[in-house]
């Protein structure tokens, strides 16, 4: 079997407010459905984890990169452009690697190895996030513009397109309407695909 049994997880980073706590929780998320992936004894299983995986990537991408990436380059001058840029680049890897992921047979080797390495990558894209690019902006927020973040955020994330688009626009405006162009046609494609039951979670 190809996919791998290790434990992804968020780091021990304290640090933050309302907003680092929000984006390590759809973190952790993710490391979970990766995990139940794993574990599930049947392609049924399998695939319904992978799409749940999948669905929360995209959706959290979109959302930094409307809510938190642009408040980096505000707040944190030449260093948050660079932290943004840098963000925006791991996203576009991961969306198309999520593109190709999704055309591809859930539970092979194939598919397995290639989801192991979006995971890896989250991983480390992830852990960059939280111990350096969301520490610094907090200090410049403060707790109730944090507050305030968090809320956009997670606002942002309902209207969020649910499939990756990696040939969509990665910055506000252009991609607040491509989301909003893009979100019904992935709200009928979540229709006829499977997701964990209640049972299962």
């Amino acid at each position: 079997m190809a996919t791998s049994t290790r434990k992804f997880k968020t780091t021990d980073s304290t640090k933050g407010g309302h907003l680092t706590s929000g984006i390590k929780e759809d973190h952790a998320e993710m490391y979970e459905y990766y995990d139940n992936y794993v574990t599930a004894d049947s392609t049924d299983h399998k695939t319904r984890w992978a799409n749940q995986l999948c669905w929360e990537v995209a959706r959290h991408a979109v959302g930094e990169e409307i809510v938190v990436y642009p408040l980096m380059e505000k707040h944190l001058g030449a260093e948050g452009k660079k932290f943004a840029a840098e963000d925006r680049a791991d996203h576009q890897k991961v969306k198309e690697r999520i593109y190709k992921l999704e055309r591809m047979k859930v539970g092979t080797a194939e598919y397995d190895n290639l989801l192991l390495e979006i995971m890896e990558h989250l991983q480390e894209h992830n852990n960059s996030e939280e111990l350096n690019d969301l520490p610094s902006l907090e200090e410049k927020l403060g707790q109730e513009a944090s507050q305030s973040a968090a809320a956009s955020f997670r606002r942002t994330k309902k209207f969020a397109p649910t499939h990756a688009h990696p040939s969509a626009p990665n910055k506000p405006p252009l991609e607040t309407l491509a989301g909003f162009m893009a979100l019904p046609i992935d709200k009928l494609k979540d229709m006829f695909m499977k997701f964990p039951t209640d049972d299962m979670k």
